[in-house]
């Protein structure tokens, strides 16, 4: 569940950054979100 959403949130940076390019800091704390979800998935295992 964890890393569909981690997967998700770095697809929408990707495409926030690349597409969009309009609220670039909003697109920068979904990358932030979508790390810290990915490191605590792997520290739980």
């Amino acid at each position: 569940m964890l890393y569909t959403i981690a997967v998700v949130l770095l697809v929408l940076w990707l495409l926030g950054f690349s597409v969009f390019h309009v609220a670039g800091s909003l697109i920068h704390l979904v990358l932030v979100v979508a790390l810290i979800i990915f490191v605590v998935g792997l520290f739980r295992r």
